[in-house]
């Protein structure tokens, strides 16, 4: 018998994972260690989602199988939302899906039109599940830049010259995650033309939709004229309402391919607990001052957490969007690697940050911030890196 299961082999090491590990072992031992690795949002949902929540969990018919692809309510109060938010049209029945989270929902996607041996396009750096999930269904992996510049789109050009078999499909994910950047709709509106001119699917993740700063909307992919014909997207009610843990997410966009996804979706789950997909309809269609009270939240925390790591001799880039910032080593640092700066950041400064290696070879070099503590907690990190940085010799700190 072989000792390795094929698709477990496929798998490399998840050093995130040996990071995590060590946070969860220093707590253990009573540390206290500001965590600032995990994008797990530190707020609570809104009361009346809550309260929807309870309301539907005490109907005694509430407590049986639900629907896999998501109850009637729900896709249709998803698809209000792209209505009202970026102006798409979308047929509840056949375009909308949802899904487990939209880590779930990539991958089953991944695994409904993906064969062994497919080559798939995939930023680098970029959150795991946009490359394991391919490589989980037996595809590879063709590495894209995640900078939306001129050398991303001559990478799609080799990558379409040069790949046997030729790409199939295309994820992008803009606000990034690890990256923060971001893209507007000129972009999109070129990559639906070359998605249709070389035939390839585009999936993309809008995880954080409404985790932008600087008045600046992020915008959506099916807002292009005829996106629909090449695209889905995902997104998620994690960030937006502050409900990570309540696993709700939705796909969006292309009937054919939102078709597989719900297909083989059937053979897998019975959906989300009924209770759960009601209060994600209140979320949806209640009051929307919590999407607009988290964004500001979080714009505070990010010039809170700016301010305070370059006082403390750590200059980081202010993303302009999503919940992490995408931080470089300090350069007096950047021989240790990314890896091994952040197993040091815990153990010797009580912070937890995620190596950039984790998201891919190009993420070499950087650490992703996440900003899920408060801004005393966020002050509190950057006068821990302060010492630390300066027991390395590193003195840039301001006065």
């Amino acid at each position: 018998m072989e000792e390795e299961f094929y698709r477990i082999k496929r798998l490399p090491p998840y050093v995130i994972a040996e990071v995590n590990a060590m946070r969860h072992a220093a707590r253990v031992e009573g540390r206290d260690i500001i965590d600032l690795g995990m994008g797990n949002p530190d707020l609570p949902p809104p009361p009346h989602v809550i309260d929807k929540l309870c309301e539907v969990a005490r109907k005694p018919d509430a407590h049986g199988y639900s629907q896999s692809k998501g109850i009637p309510g729900l896709r249709k109060a998803q698809a209000n939302y792209y209505e009202r938010r970026f102006g798409v049209d979308l047929d509840p029945e056949s375009e909308v899906v949802v899904t487990l989270g939209s880590k779930e929902g990539l991958a089953t996607l991944a695994s409904a039109i993906t064969a062994p041996g497919d080559t798939i396009l995939a930023p680098n750096p970029s959150y795991p599940i946009h490359t394991f999930g391919f490589i989980i269904a037996g595809a590879s992996i063709r590495s894209v830049p995640t900078t939306p510049d001129e050398k991303y789109w001559d990478a799609l050009e080799k990558a379409m010259h040069f790949t046997v078999p030729r790409p199939t499909i295309l994820i992008v994910n803009y606000p990034s995650n690890p990256t923060a950047e971001t893209v507007d709709l000129a972009f999109y509106e070129r990559l639906v033309a070359w998605a249709k001119e070389n035939k390839v699917w585009i999936l993309s993740d809008l995880a954080y939709s409404e985790l932008y700063y600087d008045g600046n909307p992020t915008p959506s992919i099916l807002q292009v004229p005829g996106a629909k014909d090449v695209a889905v997207e995902f997104t998620s009610l994690s960030k937006t309402y502050s409900m990570a843990g309540w696993r709700m997410g939705f796909a969006v966009g292309n009937k054919q391919l939102i078709a597989a996804l719900t297909r083989v979706k059937s053979y897998i789950d019975y959906g989300a607990f009924t209770p759960i997909q009601a209060a994600a309809c209140a979320a949806l269609n209640g009051p929307q001052d919590i999407v607009d009270t988290n964004r500001e939240l979080y714009h505070k925390r990010r010039d809170v957490m700016i301010e305070a790591f370059g006082r403390a001799g750590w200059d980081i880039p202010p993303p302009k969007a999503s919940m992490f910032a995408w931080a470089p080593l300090p350069p007096e640092l950047a021989h240790m690697g990314s890896l091994q700066f952040s197993k040091e950041l815990l153990t010797e400064a009580e912070v937890a940050v995620a190596p950039g290696v984790g998201y891919g070879e190009d993420g070499e070099g950087y650490v992703r911030i996440a900003m899920v503590e408060n801004e005393q907690r966020l002050r509190q990190a950057a006068r821990n890196v302060k010492r630390y940085l300066q027991s390395k010799g590193v003195n840039r700190a301001a006065a």
